[in-house]
């Protein structure tokens, strides 16, 4: 038993990587999980090895009709949400000069405006359950800008300042938002993905403070959480 029984998540992006870490976590704790990726034979692979109480959905976030499927066939199989954790991202890092304008649309379609779709489907699905809890998994790539990093950095921004808006919008209705902002975390995502090994964050190191904030009180928020390993490699 544990202290997620009877609730409903949906994880974007969470076959892989941090959200997969968060989809696990989620589990554990006797959540149903439905986790989400453009491959269907991705999301339903990473569902079965999660195990019973995970549902493996396609969903590419940039398609908003794609974003309404997802939530209501969620709805009807699940019986509701309690927890959305927006986590779906791509990276690009490269001068602006070498940038195409479809890399740029896809960055900001996936990593913000997927946010935003997502979250218009969820708030009313977690209106109708008394509240919830929505987490966009951020960077702090959304506070510190880096070159070749204009478009991922234009989108993490962009992400922190939705997520401080909205919650604003939704705290009256019971709904709490909070935003994660990991540095270097080992996973296949990112620059130097491959050299992190033995010092950068784990995805279970994200879900943990998921999951310790899905425990706090409800009068508590935090809606802004930085993580950073704790002992980086020197430089020079």
């Amino acid at each position: 038993m544990g202290f997620l029984d009877g609730k409903v998540a949906v994880v974007t992006g969470g076959n892989r990587g941090i959200g997969r870490g968060i989809v696990e976590g989620l589990r554990r704790e006797g959540a149903t999980v439905a986790l989400t990726a453009r491959d269907a034979g991705a999301a339903d692979k990473a569902a079965r090895e999660v195990g019973g109480g995970a549902i493996g959905l396609a969903c590419d976030v940039r398609s908003y009709e794609q974003v309404q499927r997802l939530f209501r066939e969620v709805a009807q199989r699940a019986g509701g949400l309690d927890v959305l954790v927006n986590n779906a991202g791509i990276g690009l890092f490269a001068p602006v000069a070498d940038i195409t304008p479809e890399d740029w649309r896809a960055v900001i379609e996936t990593n913000l405006n997927g946010v935003f779709y997502c979250c218009h489907e969820a708030i009313p699905l977690m209106k109708q359950r008394g509240g919830g809890y929505i987490f966009n998994i951020s960077s702090l790539a959304g506070k510190n800008p880096f070159a070749n990093g204009t478009a991922y950095n234009a989108s993490k921004f962009g992400l922190n300042g939705f997520s401080e808006a909205l919650m604003m919008d939704v705290r009256y209705d019971g709904i709490r938002v909070s935003y994660l902002m990991p540095g270097s975390v080992a996973t296949e995502f990112g620059r130097g993905a491959t050299d992190k090994a033995g010092w950068a964050l784990s995805p279970a190191d994200v879900a943990e403070v998921v999951l310790d904030l899905l425990r706090s009180p409800k009068r508590a928020l935090y809606s802004r959480v930085e993580m950073r390993p704790s002992q980086p490699p020197r430089r020079g």
